[in-house]
């Protein structure tokens, strides 16, 4: 067999290619009772196997819920580090507030370890203080 490209291998010139002789024919005939029926409950499976796979993955368990809590802590924190960074530049840092406050605004997941709810309870609030301490330089100048 020689090889002639990025067509592929091409045969030689006297063979030709083997057919299929066959004893393998469909019916001509309508399918019977028992197959139209199996045919309609296996189309049905498959929209519930879909379903149960979006239903699995609408569930959040317990440690994507703790990362993205841990996350949004880990968020809040960098976002007050730019703050503190844009104030001690002598920066008003008006972006950082902007993006400390949304980020202060989005949906806070629950855990159930108390001592991560305490510690992003804690960051939450520092969060707020400077938030305010930002408004009340605003109204002052």
């Amino acid at each position: 067999m020689k090889v002639t490209g990025p067509s592929g291998p091409s045969s030689p010139q006297g063979s030709r290619p083997a057919r299929a002789g066959g004893g393998f024919s469909v019916p001509a005939t309508a399918a019977s009772p028992t197959a139209a029926a199996t045919a309609s409950t296996s189309g049905l499976s498959g929209v519930s196997d879909v379903s149960a796979l979006m239903a699995l993955q609408g569930v959040e368990d317990v440690t994507e819920r703790r990362r993205r809590a841990i996350r949004r802590g880990g968020g809040l924190l960098d976002r007050l580090e730019d703050l503190k960074l844009a104030l001690l530049q002598g920066e008003a840092g008006e972006g950082a507030l902007d993006r400390l406050s949304r980020t202060l605004r989005e949906e806070r997941p629950l855990d159930a370890d108390a001592g991560l709810n305490s510690l992003l309870d804690q960051i939450d609030l520092r969060v707020a203080v400077e938030l305010a301490k930002a408004d009340l330089r605003r109204t002052a100048a």
